[in-house]
């Protein structure tokens, strides 16, 4: 649902061209396989920083398929975080494979949470929520097709603040998720 309202946006930002078409002025890069993609998410962080940007917006069901362990990633996570005013954004429907599969996030976790927020939207609102990465204003990372690992990152400033927009107004309705700490009471 959300991705279709972004994707129609998309196209009317685009003066009707299609999204899926490439165009060599906007700066569009498509990939094919699920290395190619988790290679472009362990790149967003170095990205960003190059970028100056200060808040990046990761969105996908679970984050079951996203590299969240990679030492490469977390580093990058960390040199980008390290500068000011930075924020990481994760939204997810269900972060229970995090939590279970993912030890060295977990453990890289709890020393960030001033800098992360880890959120959810309320399950009755939103049935399916697409696999992108946002780097604001600059980037869009958006998985297409799961199952062929189709997959499109995007620089393209108007198409990233379209998912910007729409993705800040589904954060305004979710609630806080993935706590730090545990407590075993």
């Amino acid at each position: 649902m959300l991705r279709a309202a972004c994707s129609g946006a998309l196209g009317a930002a685009s003066g009707g061209k299609s999204i899926d078409g490439g165009d060599a002025m906007t700066g569009r890069t498509s990939f094919d396989t699920r290395a190619d993609f988790v290679a472009a998410i362990v790149r967003a962080p170095a990205y960003a920083t190059a970028a100056g940007a200060r808040r990046m917006l990761w969105v996908d069901p679970d984050f079951a398929d996203w590299p969240l362990d990679d030492p490469a990633l977390l580093q990058g996570l960390t040199d980008w975080l390290r500068l000011p005013q930075r924020r990481l954004v994760l939204l997810a429907i269900d972060f229970s494979r995090v939590a279970r599969e993912r030890p060295r996030f977990m453990a890289w976790y709890p020393y960030w949470t001033h800098a992360v927020q880890a959120v959810a939207p309320d399950v009755a609102e939103v049935a399916e929520l697409p696999a992108v990465l946002v780097v604001e204003p600059t980037a869009a990372l958006e998985l297409v097709d799961r199952r062929r690992w189709r997959s499109h990152w995007d620089e393209d400033a108007a198409r990233t603040r379209i998912w910007t927009e729409q993705l800040d107004a589904l954060l305004q309705r979710c609630a806080p998720a993935l706590p730090a700490t545990t407590l075993g009471l």
